[in-house]
């Protein structure tokens, strides 16, 4: 039976540009780094960088990180401040931004949990929505 996420690795093209961008500007922690990766971690997450082929989707996938209201703000001018390519305008329940990371994955940057979310959606804006 699964029990959780173990890890996340992305592929990146830039080693030390991808290793600079997830630890000095989104805080994530440094154990390993070597020639074709590195391995990172943000609270009990596992992070990967992984130098491949880059080919990010042209879809809505993205990777949510999860951080407190008050810490908000401030964050998002230090990514601002840094030029961080924004890659969507928030219009759903808490506060998010939503960003590009050097090789074109898309982040966001929320507050909120799934209770906030279920808690804000009705069915005029979630066509066909059913509640389990």
């Amino acid at each position: 039976m699964l029990k959780g996420i173990n890890h996340i690795t992305v592929a990146v093209s830039n080693i030390e540009h991808s290793f600079r961008f997830y630890t000095e500007l989104l805080g994530m922690k440094a154990h390993a780094k070597w020639e074709f990766g590195a391995y990172l971690s943000l609270g009990d997450l596992w992070f990967c960088l992984s130098v491949d082929e880059v080919k990010p989707n042209a879809d809505y996938t993205h990777i949510a990180f999860d951080i407190a209201e008050d810490d908000f703000p401030m964050f998002v001018e230090r990514l601002r401040t840094a030029r961080v390519k924004e890659w969507k305008v928030n219009k759903s329940e808490g506060q998010s931004l939503y960003v590009l990371d050097p090789d074109g994955h898309k982040l966001e940057i929320h507050c909120g949990s799934l209770s906030s979310r279920l808690t804000s959606m009705n069915a005029d804006s979630y066509k066909g929505l059913v509640r389990y």
